[in-house]
């Protein structure tokens, strides 16, 4: 299944507690990279959901949002004795130095009162996030998934404008022989006939065909570019393998040092890159401003594919 490293996933889990909700969001890169936006009292969720992402992922830039609220509490919140009796010593003390210090407000000591107050708990919290993270996760692969069918139908569009170029070359290169025949032969007419009027009653048809055989032969070298013709044809074979199989059927050929199968983006890449070598020798063995033109418009495809393949995983 080929996948976009573009991609959006959220979730949102709610218990008792409160309410967390988790997002993902990510962007083409070379490698793997995480950035966290937490609260600082849910910081020991970040070991848990880095792991569970690298097991998922292989390459991308993704921004992880985490954010929470506590359930407000229903009774009515009292004051701690012992917290009052401490203010209130508190303040008395103040005042054997400083006697117009004003007391606190109600509002002030309830909000200091440790009595009622919801503390972060570990074990509920990350129970949570990972309730959020499978749903989120859900949500992020099937975004990358989609996103990656798109990228694929406009690349084997692409690469059916390619193959299309490349048959055009292929009934054109008889044509070119013709024309390059025809034209050699008239030079030698006038050229002859320049340098000596009637010299044509010297020289037998066997000895000017012959000279014509030889220079369309050289120019026939010159212009040869089948060998090309049939690597852009093996390279197209090979890219619409990889991207009907999602590169599947090549895992086996494309091995990481660790023995893990490389990543597709970069297989592609470096298919890429094959072809434009190709399209360059093409051009520059071009017998015609078509063909010319043609290398030319296979080079922009080639580029669009690999424009393409900067978002595949």
């Amino acid at each position: 299944m080929i996948r976009s490293m573009t991609a959006f996933g959220a979730a949102r889990a709610e218990s008792p507690e409160g309410t967390l909700t988790l997002e993902f969001r990510s962007v083409n890169s070379r490698f793997l990279d995480v950035n966290f936006r937490l609260p600082d009292d849910l910081r020991m969720l970040e070991g848990m959901i880095r792991e569970k992402l690298g097991q998922t992922l292989a390459r991308g830039k993704v921004d992880i949002r985490v954010n929470y609220s506590r359930a407000k509490a229903e009774s009515v919140k009292t004051l701690d004795p012992a917290y009052v009796t401490a203010v209130a010593e508190q303040l008395a003390s103040a005042r054997r130095h400083i006697p117009d210090v004003a007391a606190p407000q109600l509002g002030e000591l309830l909000k200091g009162s440790g009595a009622d107050d919801q503390a972060v708990t570990p074990e509920t919290w990350t129970a949570m996030c990972a309730q959020a993270m499978e749903q989120a996760l859900a949500d992020f692969q099937a975004n990358r998934e989609r996103e990656g069918e798109r990228l694929a139908q406009i690349m084997l569009g692409c690469a059916d404008g390619i193959a299309g170029i490349v048959d055009e070359v292929e009934l054109v290169l008889p044509q070119l022989l013709s024309e390059h025949q025809q034209k050699l032969a008239a030079k030698l007419h006038d050229a002859l006939q320049a340098a000596c009027p009637g010299g044509f009653a010297q020289i037998s048809g066997a000895e000017l065909s012959a000279r014509i055989a030889q220079e369309t032969s050289l120019f026939s070298l010159r212009i040869d570019v089948a060998e090309e013709l049939a690597r852009l044809r093996s390279h197209l074979g090979e890219l619409r393998l990889l991207l009907t199989t999602g590169g599947a059927a090549a895992k086996g050929k494309d091995q990481t040092a660790k023995g893990k199968p490389g990543s597709l983006g970069k297989r592609l890449d470096f298919l890429f890159q094959e072809m434009n070598r190709e399209a360059n020798t093409l051009g520059s063995k071009a017998g015609s401003l078509s063909v010319t033109q043609a290398a030319i418009d296979l080079k922009l495809l080639i580029e669009q594919l690999r424009e393409q393949t900067q978002n595949i995983e």
